[in-house]
C-alpha cells in the first residue's frame, strides 16, 4: 500500500493528534461535511458539489465523557480511486485499519450509497451506517432494524442539518472497536485461486478484500501486492460475477427493507428548461448578468456608497483632525496614518458589501444544485477543450477567490486536465480585481462602465478557453475522462446558512484588509516617502526609493499606454494582492475616497494618470490577465508543481502584455478612425492569411484518382 503521509493542516487541528480518531466517510453530496460541522462545531464549507472537501480535516468532538477526533475525508464512491481527493480518502482509510468509521448515506440515494458500505465491510472496517434524511418527504422508507440485522453493523437514522439522531450516533461511536463481518455474498464468490496467489502477501483476514479488488482491476492494489494482471490471468466470468454480486445483494436488500415512492432522486421539471441544449447557456449568462448587476451596480453599489460615506465622515475626518492636532499637517506620522493606513485601506474597505454579496450569490448557486446542472450542460464543450464539466465549478469559484478555487481542481482524475484547470483559474476576475474595474473604469466611462466590467469578466473566460485549446493541442493533451455527476434536488439554504456564508466572507475580507493590506500599504508608503538616503521626500524633495525602482520598470509599459512610474509600481505591488493596486494609487495620488481617486486619474500632475481612454482599457486588461497574486501562486506550486507554476506565471504575464497591447492599439484606432473601418481592417488582417493558407494547402494537396488500376 502506498505510504500515507499526513499533511500539514490548520493549527486548530494540530493540537488533537493524540486523540482517538473516528473517520467520516461517504459518497459526495450525502451531507458529510454538514455532519462534521454539527458534531464538532466547525464551519467548513458545505455545498451540493463533488469535490467540496479535497483533503482530510480533523477536529475534536465529545462522545459522552470521551473526547475524540472526527476526521472528514473527501467523498468517494468506492475504495478504488478515480481522482486525487478520492485517493486521499482511500489512503487514509487504509492507513488507519483499526479506526471506527461513520459511513454517512443519503436516504434518497441509499441503494447507490450502500455499494461503498459493503466495500468497507469487505475491508473488515468497524462501520456505523448513518442514514441521513435531509428532505421532509424522502423518496425511501427503510426498515432500519431489519437492515441492521441483515448487515450485522449498527444502523442509525439522522438528520445532519437539524441535528436529530446525533446523540444515538455518539453512543455508537463510543462503543469498543468491533470489525465488521464479511458480507454474505462474499462467501459464495469463487475466489480461492486468487486467494492462493496472494497468500503471504497480506493479512489473512483481508484476503477476500484484496481478491475482490484484483477482480475490479485495481492497479494500486496489484502494485501493492507486487502482482501483474497479465500473470494472474483472471477469467472474465469471475470478473463479471464479482461485479454483479454486490449489486445483486443491494437489490435484495432493497426488496426486503426499502419502500420506494417511485420518484427519481433529483428529478425536476425545471431541468427541461435549464438543461435544454438551446437554452442552457443563455439562461446561465442571464443568471451571471443578474448576479453581477445586483452585486456591482444596483443593491451592492448602494451599500458600498453608504459604507464609503460613513468611513470618510467618521474614520477619515476624525483621524486626520487628530493627527494634525498632535503632530502637525506636514509630519510624516500624519502622512503615514492618513495616506497609507486610512486612505489606502479605507478605499478597499468600501467594497466590502459588494465582495460579500458576490460570495453570497455564488454560494446560493452552488447550494441550490444549479451549478451541477451547469457542469453537466458544459461537459461536451469543455471536453473538446481538454477539460471536464467539473472545470466550470473551479472557474466560477475563481470569480470569488482564485486561491481557494485552485484547490477544487483536485477533483479532476486526469493530471493534465487538473493542471490546465488550475492554470486557467487566475484568468478569472476574482473579487480582489473588482475595485480596480469600478474605480478606474467608473472615472472614465461613467454609467457605461457596466459594459466594460462585463467585457472584462467575459475576456478572462475567453482567454482561458483559447489557452486551454492551445495547451490541449500541444503540451497538455488530456486523456478521456469519466464524468460522474449527480443532480441533487433544488434546495435553498435557510437564513442561518445565508448569514453564516456572509459572516465567513466578511471575516475573511476584514482579516485580509487588516493584515496583508495594512502591512503592504505601510511598506509601499515607506518606499514612496523616503529616499535612498532615508530622508523624508516631502521635506527633502529627493526621489523616493519606489520612484527610482518604478522608473526602471516604467519603460516596459510605455507601449501599453501607461508608462508612469506610479502605474508600474502599483502593478508590482499588485502581485502581493490585487487590492493593493487601488490602495497604492490612492496613496500615490494623495487621495482617500473613490470619487477623489477617479478625478485624480484625469490630472496630468498626479503620479498616476491616464492620458487616453485607450490607456485605461489597456491598464484594466493588463490588471485582469497579468501574474496571479502571491497566495494563488503558492497554492499552484503545491497543487501542480513548481515547473508548471513557473510556466503558468510567465505565460500569464506574456499573454496579459500582448492582449493589453492589442486592446490599446485597437481602442486607439477606434477612437481615431471609427469602429467600422477598424473592425473591417482587423477582419481583413485575420481572414486574408487564412484564405491564402487554405488555397496553398489545396494546391499542394496531391490529387487522388478514383478506381485507377495503377494506383491500387
Amino acid at each position: 500500500m502506498k505510504k500515507f503521509r499526513k499533511k500539514k493542516t490548520d493549527n486548530s487541528y494540530c493540537s488533537v493528534k493524540h486523540l482517538p480518531e473516528v473517520l467520516l466517510v461517504g459518497n459526495p453530496n450525502t451531507g458529510k461535511t454538514t455532519l462534521f460541522n454539527k458534531l464538532t462545531g466547525a464551519n467548513e464549507h458545505v455545498g451540493n458539489w463533488h469535490g467540496v472537501t479535497v483533503e482530510e480535516k480533523g477536529k475534536p468532538f465529545s462522545c459522552g465523557e470521551r473526547e475524540m477526533q472526527l476526521v472528514d475525508l473527501p467523498g468517494i464512491y468506492s475504495l478504488s480511486a478515480l481522482s486525487f481527493e478520492e485517493q486521499v480518502a482511500i489512503d487514509y482509510i487504509r492507513a488507519h485499519p483499526k479506526t471506527k468509521i461513520i459511513n454517512i448515506c443519503d436516504l434518497n440515494n441509499l441503494q447507490r450509497n450502500l455499494s461503498l458500505t459493503l466495500g468497507l465491510m469487505e475491508l473488515g472496517a468497524d462501520v456505523i451506517l448513518a442514514v441521513n434524511c435531509m428532505d421532509r418527504r424522502p423518496l425511501n422508507r427503510v426498515d432500519y432494524a431489519g437492515l441492521e440485522r441483515e448487515l450485522g453493523i449498527k444502523v442509525v437514522e439522522i438528520n445532519a442539518g437539524k441535528g436529530w439522531g446525533l446523540d444515538k450516533l455518539k453512543k455508537l461511536v463510543s462503543l469498543p472497536y468491533s470489525p465488521s463481518k464479511v458480507p454474505k455474498y462474499v462467501k459464495n464468490l469463487p475466489l480461492s485461486v486468487l486467494k492462493t496467489a496472494i497468500l503471504g502477501k497480506c493479512e489473512k483476514e483481508k484476503q477476500d478484500f484484496f481478491a475482490i479488488k484484483l477482480c475490479e482491476r485495481d492497479e494500486a492494489v496489484a502494485a501493492e501486492l507486487g502482482l501483474n494482471f497479465s500473470d494472474l490471468q483472471i477469467e472474465e466470468a469471475l470478473i463479471q460475477k464479482v461485479a454483479s454480486a454486490r449489486y445483486e445483494y443491494i437489490a435484495s436488500l432493497q426488496k426486503r427493507f426499502f419502500t420506494s415512492s417511485g420518484k427519481v432522486y433529483g428529478e425536476s421539471k425545471l431541468d427541461k428548461i435549464i438543461l435544454n441544449r438551446f437554452l442552457a447557456f443563455p439562461i446561465f449568462l442571464l443568471v451571471l448578468c443578474g448576479v453581477f448587476y445586483l452585486t456591482f451596480f444596483s443593491f451592492g453599489a448602494l451599500l458600498s456608497d453608504g459604507l464609503n460615506a460613513l468611513l470618510d465622515i467618521s474614520l477619515g475626518s476624525w483621524t486626520r483632525s487628530a493627527c494634525v492636532a498632535m503632530f502637525g499637517e506636514a509630519s510624516w506620522i500624519t502622512h503615514l496614518f492618513c495616506d497609507a493606513i486610512i486612505g489606502g485601506v479605507g478605499t478597499v474597505l468600501g467594497f466590502l458589501p459588494q465582495v460579500a454579496l458576490l460570495f453570497l450569490f455564488l454560494s446560493i448557486l452552488e447550494d441550490s444544485g444549479y451549478l451541477s446542472r451547469v457542469a453537466f450542460a458544459s461537459e461536451d464543450i469543455f471536453g473538446k477543450l481538454g477539460l471536464s464539466g467539473k472545470s466550470i465549478y473551479t472557474l466560477l469559484m475563481g470569480f470569488g477567490c482564485s486561491t481557494t478555487a485552485v484547490l477544487t481542481a483536485r477533483n479532476m482524475e486526469d493530471k493534465n486536465s487538473k493542471i490546465k484547470t488550475a492554470l486557467l483559474t487566475p484568468y478569472m476576475s476574482c473579487s480582489a480585481k473588482f475595485p480596480i474595474y469600478v474605480v478606474i473604469g467608473g472615472a472614465f466611462f461613467g454609467a457605461a462602465n457596466v459594459f466594460v466590467i462585463m467585457g472584462l469578466y467575459l475576456l478572462g473566460l475567453v482567454v482561458s478557453i483559447i489557452l486551454s485549446l492551445i495547451l490541449e493541442k500541444t503540451v497538455l493533451k488530456s486523456k478521456e475522462q469519466s464524468f460522474i455527476l449527480e443532480f441533487p434536488p433544488y434546495r435553498f439554504g435557510g437564513a442561518k446558512r445565508i448569514f453564516s456564508v456572509l459572516w465567513e466572507n466578511v471575516k475573511t475580507f476584514l482579516v485580509r484588509v487588516g493584515s496583508l493590506l495594512v502591512s503592504m500599504n505601510v511598506i509601499i508608503w515607506l518606499l514612496s516617502s523616503f529616499s535612498f538616503d532615508f530622508s523624508f521626500v516631502p521635506d527633502s524633495g529627493k526621489m523616493s526609493m519606489l520612484e527610482g525602482l518604478g522608473k526602471v520598470l516604467a519603460p516596459i509599459f510605455i507601449p501599453l499606454g501607461f508608462g508612469s512610474w506610479g502605474a508600474a509600481s502599483a502593478l508590482v505591488a499588485g502581485v502581493i494582492a490585487k487590492e493593493v493596486i487601488i490602495s497604492s494609487i490612492a496613496m500615490f495620488n494623495g487621495v482617500s475616497s473613490e470619487g477623489m481617486i477617479g478625478s485624480s486619474l484625469h490630472d496630468p500632475s498626479s503620479m498616476i494618470y491616464f492620458p487616453t481612454t485607450a490607456s485605461v482599457i489597456s491598464f484594466l486588461v493588463f490588471s485582469l490577465l497579468y501574474c496571479p497574486c502571491i497566495s494563488t501562486t503558492a497554492v499552484l506550486g503545491r497543487e501542480i508543481g513548481k515547473k508548471w507554476t513557473f510556466v503558468g506565471v510567465v505565460l500569464q504575464f506574456i499573454i496579459g502584455y500582448l492582449v493589453a497591447l492589442f486592446a490599446f492599439n485597437m481602442w486607439g484606432a477606434i477612437e481615431k478612425f471609427g469602429a467600422l473601418p477598424t473592425l473591417g481592417v482587423l477582419a481583413a488582417i485575420l481572414i486574408v492569411p487564412l484564405a491564402l493558407f487554405k488555397i496553398v494547402s489545396a494546391i499542394k494537396k496531391p490529387r487522388t484518382c478514383r478506381g485507377c488500376k495503377g494506383c491500387k
